[in-house]
Order: C-alpha cells, then sequence, then structure tokens
C-alpha cells in the first residue's frame, strides 16, 4: 500500500459522509493504492456507521483512555499499511478535481527528497466570506514564511508524511489537546527531515469553528497553545471543544 489517508472523528455525520463520497470510490483506491482508516474517539451519532460502510478499517477507542486528536491520529497510523501517511480532518474536502491530490502525491511528493508536506487551507468556496479571505491570505503566507526560515509548521487539516519519519519522532504528542500538528513537524524539521509547504494544493475546511468563536479568539487561542508548546512542551487548553 502506498498511502494510508488516516481521519480522526468525534461526532463528524454532518460532514464525513460528503469527504468519504469523495475519496472512497473503489476504482480511485485501486488506481492510486490507497486505503482509507477512520479513527473515532466516541461518537454517539452516526459517523461510525457512515465510516463502517466506506472505509477499509475503522478504529474504536478505548474508553479507559483519555481521547484527543492526537491520540486518534496515532492510533489510525498505528494499524496503518501505506508508505505514506495522509491524515487529513473529517471537516475537509480534498481538490479533487482531475485527481489534483493525487496527482500532487504521485508526481510531486511520492519520490521528491522531502519527508512531510502540508498545503494551503481555505474555506469551503460555497460558504466563503471576505474574512475568510483576507484570514487565510495572511495566515498561509505566515504559515509559508515560517517553513522558508526553517520552522516546521503545517495545520492538521492536512499533514502527509512517510511512515518511516512519523514512527521515528515518536508520531503526534498524546499529552497535547492543541497544537498537536505544529509540534509534530517542528520535531520532524529538529530530526533534519525536509518539509514541503506548496500552495499547488488548496485543501478546504469549514468554517463552523470560525462563525462560532471568532477569527480573532481562534487566532488568540491558537498563539497561546502555539507558545506554550513551544516553551512548555504542553498545550494551555485541555480541551478541544467540538463544534459541530
Amino acid at each position: 500500500m502506498k498511502y494510508s489517508i488516516i481521519i480522526p472523528t468525534l461526532n463528524e455525520e454532518k460532514l464525513l459522509l460528503q469527504l468519504l463520497e469523495q475519496i472512497g470510490c473503489e476504482e480511485k483506491r485501486k488506481l492510486y493504492n490507497y486505503e482509507i482508516i477512520i479513527s473515532d474517539g466516541g461518537s454517539t451519532d452516526k459517523t461510525i456507521e457512515y465510516a463502517t460502510n466506506l472505509a477499509d478499517k475503522v478504529i474504536l477507542a478505548k474508553k479507559s483512555e483519555p481521547q484527543n486528536i492526537a491520540r486518534g491520529r496515532n492510533s489510525g497510523a498505528s494499524v496503518a499499511t501505506g508508505e505514506i501517511l495522509v491524515f487529513i480532518n473529517a471537516d475537509i474536502l480534498l481538490p479533487l478535481k482531475n485527481d489534483k491530490f493525487f496527482h500532487f502525491l504521485e508526481d510531486i511528493f511520492y519520490e521528491s527528497v522531502f519527508d512531510a508536506f502540508t498545503c494551503k487551507v481555505s474555506i469551503f468556496p460555497q460558504e466563503q466570506i471576505l474574512s475568510d479571505v483576507i484570514f487565510h491570505f495572511i495566515y498561509n503566507n505566515y504559515f509559508r514564511l515560517l517553513n522558508i526560515l526553517g520552522v516546521g509548521m503545517g495545520r492538521g487539516e492536512c499533514q502527509v508524511i512517510r511512515k518511516e519519519i512519523f514512527d521515528k519522532v515518536g508520531g503526534y504528542n498524546v499529552t497535547l489537546a492543541a497544537g498537536e500538528d505544529f509540534d509534530l513537524f517542528r520535531r520532524i524539521k529538529n530530526a533534519g527531515s525536509k518539509i514541503l509547504y506548496t500552495f499547488k494544493i488548496c485543501v478546504y475546511e469549514s468554517p463552523r469553528r470560525f462563525r462560532k468563536y471568532g477569527y480573532l479568539n481562534v487566532t488568540l487561542n491558537w498563539v497561546k497553545n502555539g507558545i506554550s508548546v513551544l516553551v512548555n512542551n504542553k498545550s494551555i487548553s485541555k480541551e478541544w471543544q467540538q463544534v459541530r
């Protein structure tokens, strides 16, 4: 298996189905040689039903263990058979016109010198408003600059990592309720690996968190957690609140 697509979930019935319908085509899976793994953190809605019908593997969290997105991603990776791990969130959509995302994996990344890559993030086009455009323009360019400067940075909406490197650095830090995505790419960079941040690919996320809390509050939360992870190796947030 070349690729393992790993999706952590928790009560994602509203959005998961559209993502799985995007990537669940059997013909596409065989063509690009990938598996779909759902790692669920204890959903009580129809998430597991959708996952069972459209994913190759479904991992259910142990009730005895505290759950967060880092643990969910690691659990998915533990059963992955792909050479390359593709971590995406349940509330995103991929750029699949002409199979653009998979062509990038095959033609640009697979044989490259890079050990990980991440990309631009934007809002679902049909829900996008001016504030979304402004925020994501600034943030995408900020992340790109940090990677140019040698600071590994990438949002968890899409992080692609060679399994050998993922295992080498120990995967995601399960003690972090937030900032686990930044922390992993920082450790990958510190291990001497090369990270590609590309503007050629853009994944699209739901605006639900920004609509509920506003861009200012979300950004402040990110910044506080990022600094805390960098300085103290722990997040300020004890739990990443669901927005469904």
